[in-house]
C-alpha cells in the first residue's frame, strides 16, 4: 500500500491539466468581479441618460 500510495504522489501526469483548470477559474473568477464591479457604475450612467433623454424636445423641423 505504502509503495502505491508513494507511486501516486510521485506521478505528474496530469499536473498541467490542473495547473489550466486552476488558471481558467481565477480568470473567470476575475472577469465576473470586473463585471460586479462595473455594473452599478453603468446602471448610474445608463440612468441618467435615461433622464437626459426624457427631458429634450425633438422638433418636427418647422
Amino acid at each position: 500500500m505504502y509503495k502505491l500510495l508513494k507511486t501516486f504522489l510521485a506521478d505528474e501526469d496530469g499536473a498541467v491539466t490542473v495547473d489550466w483548470i486552476v488558471m481558467s477559474a481565477a480568470v473567470v473568477w476575475m472577469s465576473l468581479a470586473a463585471i460586479g464591479a462595473a455594473q452599478s457604475s453603468v446602471d448610474t450612467l445608463a440612468t441618467a441618460l435615461s433622464g437626459e433623454v426624457q427631458t429634450k424636445t425633438v422638433s418636427d423641423g418647422d
